[in-house]
Formats: structure tokens, C-alpha cells, sequence
């Protein structure tokens, strides 16, 4: 007998899941799909399966996790991505972020907020004026015609989200407890809100929020697919689409307008060099180091770089210890992660910004010997008072930014670390009448004070949280994985982690994946920022490493339940050859026990 929703619906509840949860690695030769959503992934495997690569599989997976996880991401935000390309070992990025309108000026974003004279203020992350001009939708044409493997449509690729949209599709548990969560602010957002709440004749007006196991059906945002994949960018930038988008936010008092719209048209997501760090220490030679690939600003995969440059720092200048697989979440390998990380938050935080826009030393921040200037306010014995930014600009180097991360792989060995988001959950929550999605809310990374360099400012993008990460290995730039965590500001931290845990702990993808993590700030700018002093320590981790970080002067707080949301969600993708048949290529995946989904092979 089939189960009938109840007329008086119990909210979900606050543990839909207990940990730990055992995972096996997921091995595969034909390619692999790794994210949050089981739903979504299959998306991905079909269009491998179709002959498409993993830069096609990609762009399918992005919109089936739309449909899947709109609590996370969305065709209304932004992405970024890295590619790695089997042929010529290259590795390219793309910017799909958006920027602010042309009429958003600082001070009209004061004025519009009522912020006093004297008062830097900020943007909070639901009002309109957080919204900033959507990149993904042509990111995703632009992923597929800049890497795809051009035997495949847009309408092929978006095909399977398409489907799961008009037929159907089950909740999975940690969407349906976000989407719970956010139904009130859903609700309150935009006179739309029905759009993206499921049918319930017996609920108060006739929708809710989907629970766990409720087959939801997403037209309009299928619809708003459909036109992307058959008008390309211009049905999403111009027209049906991008008029509803701009009349709801001026209902609401935002100041985008269908010119802005039709700049990002024009000027299309943004190819750039990724940058990287070099990685030998911790007993790694020439043959075996690896060399990190990050986003350049206006994302903070910069952080991760000067992190793990200042712990390779810390190691020649004698402050830590080269560490085995016993140390790993020892307190003297988290004291030296954390500080690391306190170091690279304190510059980026005030120069990560648009570096079209403003001049941001990227190259000087990761510079060995600026790395080196700044390792020194490492105290091995005790936690760092707060830090200020350095000044690379003047350094020895000048003369010598919630969220869904995945990746995918193919065949031919080429492979994409992928991420897609709202920012915050569901971004703002308006949604655009008849569109099904919500827009982000990314510009409340923007400063209000108008001597910070990621300032308020027209036709800007600001600080980014989302970032990808691709590992290749330092003897011939072969691929080693593609990988990333999830998570506001968490995201370079769980990098540099999830790394680490391979190269020093000796785990293999998912056991780096499982393991519990720190967090330092509380990830998301409303629950606090990168100057909190707290260090958030997962539940799982050894009481010895807490109450080592507590001697140390840290202030620790653990984190447990559903509250572990704060420490990311993570996939790997690795890269090995065969021991044996040294020409055949196996792709080896992980997925984080935090997510609802996991690793799936290609068949």
C-alpha cells in the first residue's frame, strides 16, 4: 500500500542523519560523477554514458542538482570551474560570477539600506540589493563550449534535469531539512514563493515545503531550462526570463536593470589563468610533490595556497615538525592548520576582491617570500592574537570568497572540478515569476566602507566564497584528483584539510573525507566571520587534539548534530594508473558522509 502525505505534516527533523556513516572508495576506468545528489549525479552518467565528457556531464550535473538541491545552488547564481585536459595536460579556469549592476553604486546601496553616516554597515544576505547579476546560466553554455566535447547539445545535456523537473522527483533528506527551514523566509522573499514549495491541497494554502521522500515537481524551472537549451545565453539574459528577473527585484527596490543583464551577455563568463602553489614539504620529493590549482580572485582559493605555503614555510624554518600519519588531527598539526589559515584569512580578507576592477597582488601573496615573512607570527606554543592584513606590496616577494561542489571525470582522463551556488541556502529567496529559481545573494560579500578594495562599486564582483580545487603531480603535471569542500568560508579550509589528510595522513579519498575537521569563523558571515577567535572542532575528533588546542590558547567550541553542516561537503576524484596494466587509467571517488549523495562509476 502506497504512503499518503499527512494532513498535518511533522517538520522534519533536526538529526536526519547520524554519524559516522561508512563509505567505501568507488573505483570506476570509464569515469565518475561525484556530488550530493544521487538524482543529479545519474544526470551526469547519462550524458557520459551518451558519449559527452566530463565537461558535459558537468553542466548536467549542475542542473540536475538545481532541480535536486535548490536549497544549495542554482541557475540564479554563480559558478566556477577548473578543467583539466588529458590531451595537453592543461589546466584552464572559468569565472562564471556575476556582478553588480551599473546603478549600484555605494551610495546608493546606503541610501537604499538606511545606513547612518559614520556606520560601515553591511548588505544583509536577504535583501534585494544582495542580489547580483546570475553567471551560471552562461557559465554552463560557456563550460560546454569552451571544454565540452562538442558531440552533444545543450538540449541533450540539460535533458535529464529537464525530466526530473515536469515528471518528478523524491526529496532527499538534508535538502528536505533545508528547504523546511527556509520555508518561512521563502514564503516572505517574493509574492512567487509557491513556485518552489511542493502541492498540498491539505496545507493552509495549498503548498509546503517538501519532506523527505515527497515527490516534487519543478515546471517553471524546467521551462526556464528548456529556453536556455534551446535560445542559449540570450533566453536567459534577454527576453521572458530576464525581464521577470529585473521587475521582481524592482518591486522590491533593487536597482538591477535588463542592461546589466545584457553586459553579462556580452561579455560572457570570464576565462583566467588559475594560479598554484608548489607543495614539497612534509617528507614530499621531486617525484613525489604536487602542485595545487585554485581560482584567482575575486575567489578565496588564494587562502588555501598561502596556507599551505605557510605551513611548507613553517617546516624549513623549524616551527613544526615533518609530520607521519600519526600526527594527523594531532593538536600540533591543528594548531599549526589553524594559524596557517588565521594568516592567509587576515590578508585575503582585505584584498581578495574584483581584480578586474581593483589591483589585487595575487601573485605577491603567494610568492615564497612573502609566505616566509608572514610564517614568522607563527608561535608554536600558543594561539595568535588577532592579525592584520600584510603589506605584499612591499614585501621581499615584489623583488624576486551555500553552496554545491562536484566533480566529474571521463574516459579519456580529462576532468572538471565543478561548483554551483546561491550563496546563502536558497540566495535571497525571491524568485522571478514564472522562472522556479531563486537569486543569490552573493553581493552581501560586498564592503560598505569605502576605503576596503572589495567596496561596493558598479558592474563589480565581489569576494567569492566558491571555490574548485585540482591537484596535479609535480613531476609531469599528470592529473593526481580534482576535489573541493563546500561551505562559505569554510571551503579553502577543508581544503587545505582534505589535502593534507591524503598527503600526510596517508587516507585514501573518502577516509580524508570522513575525517572530522576544524573550522575557524563560523563559515557563513550571519552566523559570524573569519575574525571570530573561535575554533569550531567537529564531534569525532580525538579529545586529546580539543583539549591540546584548548593548553594552546584556542577557544574551542564543538560542534555536533545537524550543526556539522558547518564543516563543508566535499567529493574527491583521484587519478591513478594500474600497477600492473600501466596503460589502462582508474578513477577512484569519494563523497562526503555529510551529503546525501556519493560517488558513482560510469558504466
Amino acid at each position: 500500500m502506497p504512503l499518503t502525505t499527512p494532513s498535518v505534516y511533522p517538520p522534519p527533523s533536526a538529526e536526519v542523519m547520524k554519524w559516522p556513516s561508512r563509505r567505501s572508495v568507488v573505483h570506476s576506468t570509464k569515469g565518475m560523477v561525484a556530488c550530493t545528489q544521487p538524482l543529479a549525479a545519474k544526470c551526469g552518467i547519462d550524458i557520459l554514458n551518451a558519449g559527452g565528457n566530463a565537461a558535459d556531464a558537468a553542466v548536467a550535473v549542475a542542473a540536475g542538482m538545481n532541480m535536486t538541491e535548490p536549497c544549495s545552488t542554482g541557475i540564479g547564481g554563480d559558478m566556477f570551474c577548473l578543467y583539466y585536459d588529458a590531451s595537453t595536460k592543461i589546466v584552464s579556469a572559468l569565472n562564471g560570477s556575476g556582478r553588480a549592476g551599473a546603478k549600484c553604486t555605494l551610495e546608493t546601496i546606503r541610501k537604499s539600506l538606511n545606513v547612518p553616516d559614520g556606520v560601515v554597515g553591511k548588505i544583509p544576505m536577504s535583501s534585494v540589493h544582495a542580489v547580483t547579476v546570475p553567471g551560471a546560466a552562461a557559465g554552463w553554455v560557456d563550460t560546454v563550449e569552451r571544454f565540452g566535447s562538442g558531440k552533444l547539445s545543450m538540449e541533450q545535456i540539460l535533458a535529464p534535469a529537464i525530466e526530473l523537473g515536469e515528471k518528478g522527483f523524491p526529496v532527499s533528506e538534508l535538502t528536505a531539512y533545508f528547504w523546511h527551514r527556509s520555508e518561512k523566509s521563502i514564503r516572505n522573499a517574493s509574492p512567487n514563493f509557491a513556485e518552489m514549495l511542493k502541492d498540498d491541497p491539505s496545507a493552509p494554502d495549498g503548498v509546503r515545503a517538501p519532506q523527505a521522500g515527497d515527490v516534487i515537481k519543478l515546471p517553471q524551472l524546467a521551462q526556464t531550462f528548456r529556453t536556455l537549451a534551446k535560445e542559449g545565453k540570450k533566453g536567459f539574459y534577454t527576453g521572458r526570463i530576464a525581464e521577470s528577473l529585473i521587475k521582481v527585484c524592482a518591486d522590491l527596490g533593487g536597482h538591477l536593470s535588463l542592461t546589466d543583464l545584457k553586459h553579462h551577455l556580452d561579455t560572457g563568463s570570464e576565462p583566467v589563468d588559475p594560479i598554484s602553489l608548489d607543495f614539497q614539504g612534509q617528507g614530499l620529493t621531486d617525484t613525489t610533490g604536487v602542485t595545487l590549482w585554485e581560482h584567482p580572485p575575486n575567489g578565496q582559493g588564494i587562502v588555501a595556497l598561502m596556507a599551505l605555503g605557510i605551513l611548507q614555510e613553517l617546516e624549513k624554518q623549524g616551527k613544526i615538525a615533518t609530520w607521519g600519519p600519526e600526527d594527523h588531527n594531532s593538536p600540533a598539526y591543528l594548531h599549526a592548520i589553524v594559524e596557517a589559515l588565521r594568516i592567509a584569512f587576515a590578508d585575503a580578507s582585505w584584498f581578495v576582491t574584483d581584480s578586474n576592477v581593483e589591483r589585487v597582488p595575487t601573485a605577491e601573496l603567494i610568492a615564497q617570500p612573502y609566505l616566509a615573512e608572514r610564517a614568522k607570527l607563527f608561535d608554536p606554543a600558543r594561539a595568535s592574537d588577532i592579525l592584520n592584513h600584510g603589506d605584499p606590496f612591499k614585501s621581499p616577494a615584489l623583488t624576486g570568497s551555500d553552496t554545491v561542489y562536484f566533480c566529474c571525470a571521463d574516459s579519456s582522463g580529462n576532468a572538471i572540478s565543478f561548483i554551483n551556488s546561491n550563496y546563502g541556502g536558497f540566495g535571497t529567496c525571491i524568485i522571478p515569476e514564472g522562472c522556479g529559481f531563486t537569486l543569490q545573494n552573493r553581493g552581501a560579500n560586498f564592503s560598505l566602507d569605502a576605503h576596503h578594495p572589495n567596496v561596493q562599486a558598479p558592474l563589480k564582483r565581489p569576494y567569492h566564497t566558491i571555490i574548485p580545487a585540482l591537484v596535479t603531480n609535480l613531476t609531469d603535471n599528470s592529473l593526481h584528483s580534482v576535489f573541493g569542500v563546500m561551505g562559505g568560508f569554510m571551503q579553502p579550509q577543508g581544503h587545505v584539510q582534505v589535502l593534507l589528510g591524503q598527503l600526510v595522513g596517508g587516507l585514501n579519498p573518502q577516509q580524508a573525507l570522513d575525517a572530522p575537521r576544524v573550522c575557524i569563523g563560523a563559515g557563513m558571515p550571519d552566523e559570524g566571520d573569519v575574525y571570530d577567535r573561535t575554533v569550531y572542532v567537529e564531534e569525532g575528533m580525538p579529545e586529546a587534539a580539543i583539549q591540546g588546542l584548548r593548553e594552546l590558547g584556542h577557544r574551542v567550541e564543538l560542534v555536533t548534530g545537524q550543526g556539522r553542516a558547518l564543516f563543508g561537503r566535499g567529493q574527491i576524484i583521484r587519478y591513478t594508473v594500474d600497477t600492473v596494466d600501466k596503460t589502462t587509467g582508474v578513477w577512484s571517488g569519494g563523497s562526503d558522509m555529510r551529503g546525501d549523495g556519493a560517488a558513482y562509476p560510469a558504466w
